[in-house]
């Protein structure tokens, strides 16, 4: 059940909603191998605007600058996708929660309950997370395509709401 304030904030809320997407694999090599990050530029490119989308290693120092730079651009939400597993090299939470100013808890809370539904205990792996650094919001997801799936059901209607909050 929708509260009116919610309705009044999204009412509020601009629709002109630039995005940037940030995919992290050391095994994917160009954007044509990227599925993950096709689904996501084509659902953000449905609604908002896409303005930047890069495909870099798992590198700490990579992510960094590529959010960075995408703030730089004026990007109201990242979204990465990749590097949130459990290998050594999985480095997108450790590096994005550092970051934040805000932690958005209940995307990450949201996408594992969904994900339970979906794909049972399994979803204990996912460390999917969400925050605001700089006014802009970042939303980290896994990298398999069900997964992005998943995690865009929960945000993408959202994402002018959320951002008419980052942006106070």
């Amino acid at each position: 059940m929708a509260s009116n304030t919610s309705k009044q904030h999204q009412n509020e809320s601009s629709k002109d909603i630039v995005c940037g997407l940030i995919t992290l694999s050391d095994s994917r090599k160009s954007e044509k191998l990227d599925l993950s990050g096709k689904y996501i530029a084509e659902e953000i490119e449905s609604r908002y605007s896409l303005k930047s989308r890069n495909l870099i290693p798992d590198e700490k120092e990579d992510l960094i600058n590529a959010i960075e730079n995408m703030i730089s651009e004026e990007i109201d939400v990242i979204l990465t996708n990749g590097g949130t597993g459990l290998a050594a090299r999985d480095i997108t939470v450790e590096t994005v929660e550092t970051l934040f100013e805000k932690k958005i808890d209940g995307f990450g809370e949201l996408f594992r309950a969904k994900s339970y539904e979906e794909i049972g205990s399994a979803a204990m792996l996912s460390r999917a997370t969400a925050g605001v650094y700089k006014n802009t919001l970042i939303f980290s997801m896994p990298g398999s395509p069900n997964a992005v799936k998943t995690a865009l059901s929960l945000i993408i209607d959202e994402l002018p709401h959320f951002v008419h909050h980052a942006k106070k």
